[in-house]
């Protein structure tokens, strides 16, 4: 049976927005974190504040103050700041969407069980997403709201887990999987419906270094749309991971694209790892061959020395604008490294471009 679409008119917004000019996906979240300079308490809250994880319940056990169990730290999971920190998250939001972003990404990138299991939180997975997307999408219906005629879109973000399905983490074990698909599947079937539930337009499979678990992504997302009765555009963004021009389990842009092209999606695309420079012949490649929209938000450059990303918002833009002068953009953005004065420069020079034509591919009779 074919669906109908969840939300149909904001679909044929989404869609009409496409087919008029390039659109903008926001930049980094974690950049923007780390501006913060944030503490163990903040990533707490009152919520955490205690020095245990909130009372629940694992196996029958209770975790509380005097249970004996060791505590599990915080800091750096950037996901738990849109229930303790929502202004900080929220204020990220509101500031893409003033530098021009028509896309928000949600603050989700680790909300699946499998990732916040290194947390001790993988009974906050549903709540997680439901609570990340409501902040995205309580600022782009606000500035929707000053201009109506330019409509905004929350972009459920289901990142790659810390698992792969496709290669065994131990090199005296070629044949074990630390995860499977089935696995996979059922953590992406919570967040999905988290996201769902929380009002994204629009739902992401990011940085995928394993087609694998992006399939396994995929097919919970359809089962989840089974149950709701209806559909969200999807999304998926691959990662090209070294100069190899391979993602990690071996396959190149175009085969990424073939292995995924049967999922009828709103775009095919490629972010992180490289910078504009180094991902633009890749992004080439997927022009040639895709029949959906391209995507690509790049990182601001390669890494240095210290774990920063050097590329000014002025270079990166004028990088990208040439990638849209040569017909390879339908949306663009920016990703680790990126902040809002680099989507605001990328948004000016892509501004006057035409979207990338999609090419029509010859079928077999």
């Amino acid at each position: 049976m074919t669906l109908a679409w969840k939300h149909p008119d904001r679909v044929a917004a989404l869609e009409a927005a496409l087919a008029k000019r390039i659109l903008i996906l926001d930049g980094a979240m974690g950049t923007m974190i780390q501006r913060e300079g944030l503490e163990e308490a903040d990533y707490r809250g009152g919520r955490f504040a205690q020095g245990y994880d909130a009372l629940f319940a694992v196996g029958g056990h209770v975790h509380g103050p005097d249970c004996g169990c060791e505590a599990s730290d915080q800091r750096g999971n950037n996901d738990l700041l849109s229930l303790t920190r929502p202004d900080i998250i929220g204020g990220i939001h509101r500031k893409y969407l003033e530098a021009g972003a028509d896309l928000i990404e949600t603050n989700t990138f680790n909300s699946t069980s499998i990732s916040l299991a290194d947390y001790r939180l993988t009974h906050l997975v549903r709540e997680l997403n439901r609570e990340s997307a409501r902040l995205a999408r309580a600022e782009c219906d606000a500035i929707e709201a000053r201009t109506p005629d330019r409509p905004r879109f929350v972009v459920g973000v289901l990142g790659p887990t810390s698992r792969t399905a496709s290669l065994s983490p131990d090199v005296n074990r070629p044949g074990f999987r630390a995860v499977s698909f089935d696995d996979l599947a059922e953590a992406y079937r919570e967040s999905a419906r988290g996201l769902i539930e929380g009002s994204a337009d629009i739902l992401m499979v990011e940085t995928v270094f394993d087609t694998l678990n992006a399939k396994a992504a995929l097919f919970a997302i359809d089962d989840v749309f089974d149950e709701i009765g209806g559909r969200l555009p999807v999304m998926v963004s691959g990662t090209i991971t070294d100069a190899s021009g391979r993602t990690l389990s071996g396959q190149t842009a175009e085969a990424f694209w073939y292995s995924l092209r049967h999922a009828s999606l709103l775009s095919i695309g490629l972010n992180c790892a490289l910078g504009a420079r180094e991902l633009r012949q890749h992004i080439a490649v997927l022009a040639q061959v895709a029949d959906a929209p391209l995507s690509c938000h790049p990182n601001a450059g390669l890494p240095n020395a210290f774990g920063g990303y050097d590329e000014t918002p002025e270079s990166m833009a004028e990088q990208l604008r040439e990638f849209a002068q040569s017909g390879l953009l339908n949306i663009v953005g920016g990703c680790c490294g990126t902040t809002p004065e680099h989507i605001a420069a990328i948004a000016a020079a892509v501004a006057d471009v035409a979207p990338r034509e999609l090419p029509e591919m010859e079928t077999a009779e």
